[in-house]
């Protein structure tokens, strides 16, 4: 009898285990409903584009489409106030997995020794005005395996060049994302598709014209010239098979999204 004894013992301790962890796991949801709705930003401009996958996430500070099949966000939207890049040094967290993605969100664990960084689709450098507001940037829903070279170079080059456009234009609305194109390439036992490219575009609104300009950067380059990385927001919805800005009143949306006048934004 006792020879049944450990294994029986063992088996309780990880049923009682599973459950804990269960009950640990609906509480963080619930708790972090609860906080996401209590901190709900007071958006000013709020034009999701359309979702391909049909899984739309809403937290306070930026929105998301879940694409499952590539374990990643296929747009993170946002608003981009002047306010809102106030410095704040607050300590950076560990990444979560995002408890508002139905289907769960890839672990971190997917882009450990995989040599991939874990780049973020809204920086956490647009988010210093508000604790939760800059940790919510660190749920993995939120991140693309990205190149050391691309993500601290090219891609870190525009989220700069971004902030530094919104000390004149104040009120900026920002779509961005990868593209998963033909990749074959994937890490980690959830298979997260390494992007073939990633796009960025940024809607100026509000007070005087509004204008609009788009990027579509290789994973591979070594470039550093953002110029030549514009394309018209028209040419993306082609590619992405979604639509930007719907809710725009068609005559501006016709306008904006088939322009590239680089000459607006001092590239």
């Amino acid at each position: 009898m006792k020879k049944y004894l450990y294994p029986i013992l063992l088996a309780l301790v990880s049923v009682a285990f599973y459950f804990i962890e269960k009950k640990l796991d609906a509480n963080y949801y619930n708790d972090y409903t609860e906080e996401t709705k209590a901190h709900s930003s007071d958006k000013q401009f709020d034009y999701l584009p359309t979702s391909t996958t049909g899984q739309v996430v809403e937290h306070a500070y930026y929105s998301l489409s879940y694409n499952e099949k590539h374990e990643q966000a296929e747009w993170v939207a946002y608003e981009l106030l002047k306010k809102h890049t106030a410095y704040n040094d607050f300590k950076r967290p560990y990444f979560q997995v995002d408890p508002l993605v139905k289907t769960s969100s890839a672990s971190w664990r997917n882009y450990k020794n995989s040599g991939y960084d874990r780049g973020h689709l809204c920086p956490a450098a647009d988010r210093r005005f508000d604790k939760k507001a800059h940790d919510e940037t660190f749920l993995t829903s939120n991140i693309s395996p990205q190149k050391h070279s691309f993500n601290s170079g090219v891609w870190n080059d525009l989220e700069k060049k971004v902030r530094y456009w919104l000390k004149k234009d104040k009120q900026f609305y920002v779509v961005t994302g990868p593209v998963f194109g033909k990749s074959k390439k994937a890490i980690g036992s959830e298979q997260v598709t390494v992007p073939s490219h990633f796009y960025k575009v940024i809607l100026k609104y509000g007070t005087g014209a509004p204008k609009m300009i788009a990027f579509l950067i290789p994973h591979d380059t070594n470039s550093r010239k953002l110029k030549q990385f514009v394309v018209t927001t028209d040419t993306l919805e082609t590619l992405l098979g979604f639509d930007f800005f719907s809710k725009l009143p068609d005559n501006v949306e016709d306008k904006l999204e088939s322009n590239k006048n680089v000459s607006l934004w001092l590239l």
